[in-house]
């Protein structure tokens, strides 16, 4: 029951992330708020929300040690990752930002595998490989950027979305043992107050100085789905699955962000289904039951 817990959680919580490309592209674009800004505002209303949700749960004491443990975790699994993708988002388009992103199962599974001493297996190896191949075949098959509609990728970009495949890996294949020791909301909360604490410092000037009311609507509803759902919901999520879930499994989860993307230009006609999308689709899907399947050495296992 916990680990199903735990796949409902990753899938939701992923899916939440794949419109979340769209909408900080689109923000990113209109750059009303720097990108800086923009994760300023992700990380102090998280931090009100989970603050709030922590006043109805029983309180939970975290131990001193793990203070700087919890800090780390919130520069790599929020700081880092968010603001490098928000920077990336305004270097690359969105082909290459969907190239990219495959790239993080692959070093999660690495680091979970020298971090937690999480065994490479063939299986495990090959769920990986088929879900990649899987991804950049959808990719190949509809993506289409028109000319002059986007800036070129630069060099820069490239460097931020690798760097913000590696912190999420990071975070996703070092931290499954802290995650455990504490409820999410508890966990949560300490990770986003850090987040906002470093952050804040280097946007003051712009949230000094930024007129809220002069926003336009559609950019204020954009960031209110940025800041309650790609924000406190998906993050709320993502523990849960990390609970029961290794670290790759979760990882996977990150191919649903292309195919969110398809399935969200179907519905506005801008694309229609292909057999290419259909075959690209039960790739991915194969490649996360296989790694699901395979078995991890059993102090890591998941819980049933």
């Amino acid at each position: 029951m916990k680990k199903s817990l735990g796949h409902i959680s990753a899938f939701f919580a992923y899916t939440i992330f794949g419109f979340n490309i769209i909408i900080c592209r689109d923000l990113s674009t209109l750059a009303l708020i720097s990108p800086m800004g923009l994760f300023c505002f992700r990380a102090i209303g998280a931090t009100v929300l989970f603050w709030i949700a922590s006043l109805f749960q029983p309180q939970e004491k975290v131990e001193k040690s793990d203070f700087p443990k919890i800090f780390l975790a919130s520069m790599l699994g929020l700081f880092l990752t968010q603001v490098s993708f928000l920077k990336a988002s305004t270097m690359t388009t969105p082909f290459d930002t969907s190239i990219l992103t495959p790239l993080t199962p692959i070093f999660t599974m690495f680091i979970a595998a020298i971090v937690l001493k999480e065994p490479i297996t063939l299986k495990k190896a090959g769920g990986v490989a088929l879900s990649f191949i899987g991804v950049i075949f959808l990719v190949f098959n509809t993506v289409r950027v028109e000319s002059g509609s986007v800036t070129e990728t630069t060099p820069m970009g490239i460097v931020y979305m690798i760097g913000n495949c590696i912190f999420f890996a990071l975070y996703l294949g070092a931290f499954r043992p802290l995650i455990a020791k504490y409820s999410v909301v508890t966990f949560m909360k300490w990770m986003f107050l850090f987040s906002a604490i470093v952050a804040i410092p280097f946007d003051i000037k712009e949230l000094a100085s930024l007129n809220i009311a002069a926003l336009p609507t559609k950019y204020l509803l954009e960031l209110g789905f940025l800041i309650l759902f790609a924000t406190f919901i998906a993050y709320f999520l993502i523990p849960v699955g990390q609970k029961v879930l290794r670290p790759t499994v979760i990882s996977l989860y990150g191919y649903l962000q292309p195919i969110i993307a398809t399935i969200m230009g179907i519905a506005t006609g801008m694309d229609h289904l292909t057999w290419q999308k259909v075959l690209a689709a039960a790739l991915v899907f194969t490649g996360v039951i296989l790694v699901n399947k395979s078995r991890g050495k059993s102090s890591f296992a998941p819980t049933e």
